[in-house]
């Protein structure tokens, strides 16, 4: 059989098989950091900006004791992990919905405001979730222009439409790590049409130590057209148990609750939540590591004659040179090569960085150690 009589027996196979919607196969799937370096071998996992503090020991027993009762369905409210994180946080329960990681949240959001005709708007190098939670949902996404790989508020405002429903913003952004003043996201709310939902994505917001940085908590508690995400997978370190959270007014919570699973959060993801959220000690541990060794790697990349994109979260994207055999691909080959596995963001639009998390002191320092190398070989 030639390869012609193929193609058109696959087509005709094709035409007689369920077929999706219009616009799924359009989606390009989300594709997550490496887990292991060439051979198989893992030295230093620096590509899912995982905490190098593991997980809240309050946590952990938390899990193991809900693992003994398996058999039992979950809260399908998660009433008690979102009366924790109302406590923690000062916001009333009844605002807070939860879900299986952020990005369900976001997913969920998409696909109760948007459908066929709409629009959404995210940044150029806004995380992946937007583009496929959007197309999902049967509207169109729009990408505006960054300015210093850096949300701009002119370029989202100037692509707002009759068309546009909602704008996707991550605050800090991943992969560059940098974040938006609150005054420049006030001006983009106030520069919105009120049936534009804003939604911000402060998955790293736990990290940020600016004076100016607000994780969107206070919009969303004032304003009928904003709503913030948040994450236990980065600072509180459950990403394996797939958990997050949002906040919105009481008429977008309505609505998210009535195209959510019954049953979305396990049992041992919200027990685990609820240990972690609380556990304030974990979590300033967390930050103080992140402090100590952002702002090392910084300087020590830098060092070596590589450009590091200003961060405030728990990794910098870092830029190579334009020179053969020295450019990202490179560095991630020689990098994985010796069992350091970083993140190429090239589906990002950023084909010569790679982002790298920061890690352990034996992580960081082994990396910095082997890019050193990488720049000085012939």
């Amino acid at each position: 059989m030639n390869e012609m009589t193929k193609v058109t027996e696959a087509a005709e196979n094709s035409i007689n098989r369920p077929q999706p919607k219009a616009g799924v196969l359009d989606i390009a799937p989300y594709v997550p950091g490496k887990s292991k370096g060439t051979h198989g071998k893992t030295v230093h996992k620096l590509s899912s900006n995982e905490t190098p503090l593991g997980t809240s020991a309050a946590a952990r027993a938390a899990l193991e004791a809900v693992a003994q009762h398996l058999e039992l369905y979950p809260d399908g409210s998660s009433s008690d992990l979102r009366a924790a994180i109302g406590e923690v946080y000062g916001l009333n329960p009844d605002r807070i919905i939860c879900g299986a990681g952020s990005d369900e949240i976001l997913s969920l959001v998409a696909y109760g405001y948007l459908g066929a005709g709409d629009e959404a708007i995210y940044s150029e190098h806004g995380f992946l979730v937007y583009d496929i939670a959007i197309r999902a949902a049967g509207a169109t996404p729009v990408v505006a222009p960054e300015k210093d790989l850096t949300t701009d508020v002119d370029a989202i405002l100037a692509r707002v439409t009759d068309k546009t429903k909602m704008v996707f913003i991550a605050n800090p952004n991943n992969p560059t790590g940098t974040y938006l003043p609150f005054g420049e996201v006030k001006r983009l709310h106030e520069g919105l049409p009120p049936h534009v939902l804003l939604v911000l994505d402060a998955a790293y917001g736990e990290y940020v130590r600016k004076n100016d940085y607000e994780s969107g908590i206070e919009l969303a508690a004032t304003s009928d057209n904003v709503f913030m995400t948040r994450t236990f997978s980065k600072i509180y370190g459950l990403a394996n148990l797939r958990l997050g959270w949002g906040f919105g007014a009481a008429h977008i919570i309505d609505a998210l609750n009535r195209i959510r699973g019954p049953f979305n959060v396990s049992g041992m993801a919200g027990a685990a939540g609820i240990a972690a959220v609380k556990d304030r000690e974990f979590v300033a541990r967390s930050v103080e590591h992140n402090e100590r060794w952002l702002p090392w790697l910084t300087a020590e990349l830098e060092g070596l004659g590589l450009k590091v994109t200003p961060s405030v979260g728990n990794f910098v994207l870092i830029h190579f040179p334009d020179e053969d055999g020295k450019r990202a691909p490179d560095a991630d080959a020689y990098l994985l090569e010796r069992g350091c596995v970083l993140r190429m963001v090239g589906n990002y639009g950023l084909p010569n960085a790679i982002r790298m998390t920061v890690g352990s002191e034996d992580a960081n320092r082994t990396v910095v150690a082997h890019l050193k190398a990488f720049l000085e070989q012939a």
